[in-house]
């Protein structure tokens, strides 16, 4: 066991860091270690320290190293995938200046509007850099820092995105890739670069940012000594790039250049999210056109209400969350926290449609429907991006890939499928962002295109496959008038 050749792909979420150690040439899973993090703050501030994510990569690396019984000299490169979006700032040292903020601080909402307002609308923004301004967009976090936290902003000797940050120390060099990139707002999808006009709306010295590699597998570097010792790691192993979460899964999944093109993925999460590789730029404003790691593109569409939400009506009505049957008459838009996409930031749930012979397994059934219906929408949306149309008979029958925890679910499965009508895939892989960054490791220690390896590897094929089934229409039907109708009186569109 110890002549394998292995490498260690990071996931440094939200929550907690996971170091997969994973057979460079198989694809195998043989480990993962874990570490939390701390995230602190109240009214929508949401911060961590970045020193923790470090200390928490070191733990997970160890943990991951001694579950799988293999010496460390069997590690031959490394890779992190980070929560996109956060804003790092660094002094000439390299250590954090203050606490780092996180994709889901939403303290940065006015700024994004202004940012928006002051290049001339979504259109403008979109032509540039694929997406519009919101809260969560580094570009927005730094208007806001410059406002709320001048000293800090003004002593920024490096601004950094979590990976980056992770990266820097693990290879002593400033490096992101455009798929990470193309989250900070400030990043051009039309050019592949920096946009030098951006940088001045936003007063943002382009000397304060890493360099941008060509892909998230380029070798940026070798591990330091320094990072060695403190990871137990060989000095000298090959340091990828790496890049954002979504980013990420998608390698892992093998969508890319080298793999399946234009073929969409749901994520069943606390969030929902869809995306796909493709090599058409999006330029929608309902979606984040983001780059992907590959050198390709990775439209995305994300709303905030999904697994939370749901279970918090199971919760309400004394429900296990599997506990439920389809809605019946009654229409239940589970928008507890709001919703990004559609853009109804002040709204919250609405229930319509009750009768007497209402149960309440068919009043979860409804908030199943109800989130169901708003990501399959975004769907929708997202392949109208890619140049497909989401009715077309073989648009129809790719099937849908679904992760995160909800695929484990069988009420979402089969909420999913029903609205859908598409055949869905429910991949093996359980940890789809740590192999994808596994084969950004692989590649840059060994050269090869990342989504290739992946797609050897299988893991975006392998697992539950289901045909597809007759669409429930009616349902569709039934929930989207409501939305359309309700959104601007009752929802705050």
């Amino acid at each position: 066991m110890s002549s394998r050749t292995v490498v260690i792909g990071v996931d440094s979420s939200t929550q907690s860091t996971k170091a997969a150690v994973i057979d460079a040439v198989t694809g195998e899973q043989l480990a993962v270690g874990r570490a939390p993090h701390t995230v602190t703050g109240e009214s929508g501030a949401r911060e961590s320290d970045p020193e923790v994510w470090w200390r928490a990569l070191g733990d997970a690396v160890a943990a991951g190293l001694k579950e799988s019984g293999l010496p460390a000299r069997s590690v031959t490169g490394i890779a992190v995938a980070g929560q996109q979006h956060g804003l790092v700032v660094l002094d000439c040292s390299g250590r954090p200046l203050r606490p780092a903020l996180l994709w889901n601080d939403t303290r940065s909402a006015p700024q994004a509007a202004a940012l928006t307002a002051e290049l001339g609308g979504p259109g403008a923004w979109t032509e540039r850099t694929g997406s519009v301004p919101v809260a969560s967009i580094t570009a927005s976090k730094w208007r806001w820092l410059r406002e709320h936290d001048p000293e800090a902003a003004k002593g920024a000797a490096g601004v950094r995105l979590p990976h980056d940050f992770l990266t820097e120390r693990l290879a002593g060099v400033a490096a992101t890739d455009p798929g990470d990139a193309s989250g900070t707002g400030w990043y051009a999808t039309a050019t592949g670069a920096y946009d030098p006009g951006l940088l001045d709306l936003l007063g943002l010295d382009p000397a304060l940012l890493p360099e941008v590699a060509p892909t998230g597998a380029t070798r940026v570097g070798s591990l330091t000594d320094t990072a060695a010792e403190a990871l137990g790691l060989p000095a000298g192993i090959a340091v990828a790039a790496g890049t954002g979460d979504n980013m990420s899964a998608a390698v892992g999944l093998g969508l890319g250049g080298a793999g399946l093109l234009d073929h969409p993925v749901l994520s069943l999460g606390t969030s929902g999210v869809v995306f796909a590789a493709s090599r058409t730029r999006s330029t929608d404003p309902a979606l984040s056109g983001f780059a992907a790691a590959d050198g390709t593109f990775l439209p995305l569409a994300c709303t905030l209400n999904c697994t939370l939400a749901v279970d918090k009506v199971a919760s309400l009505l004394g429900l296990h969350r599997e506990d439920t049957a389809p809605g019946g008459e009654a229409v239940l838009l589970p928008y507890l926290d709001g919703e990004r996409t559609p853009d109804l930031p002040t709204a919250s749930g609405l229930l319509t449609g009750l009768r007497h012979d209402t149960t309440p397994q068919q009043l979860l059934g409804a908030a199943y429907e109800g989130a169901a219906v708003t990501v399959l929408r975004a769907l929708d949306t997202l392949l109208r991006a890619c140049g497909l149309d989401p009715e077309a008979p073989e648009v129809a029958a790719r099937p849908l890939r679904l992760i995160g925890g909800g695929a484990q679910g069988r009420a979402w499965v089969e909420t999913v499928r029903r609205l859908s009508g598409r055949p869905l895939v429910l991949p093996a892989g359980g940890e789809l962002v740590a192999l994808g960054a596994a084969a950004l490791a692989a590649s840059a220690a060994g050269g090869g295109d990342p989504v290739a390896l992946a797609t050897t590897w299988g893991a975006g094929d392998t697992g539950r496959q289901l045909d597809g089934q007759e669409r429930d229409l009616a349902t569709w039907q039934r929930v989207t008038s409501v939305l359309d109708r309700a959104a601007e009186p009752l929802l705050g569109g």
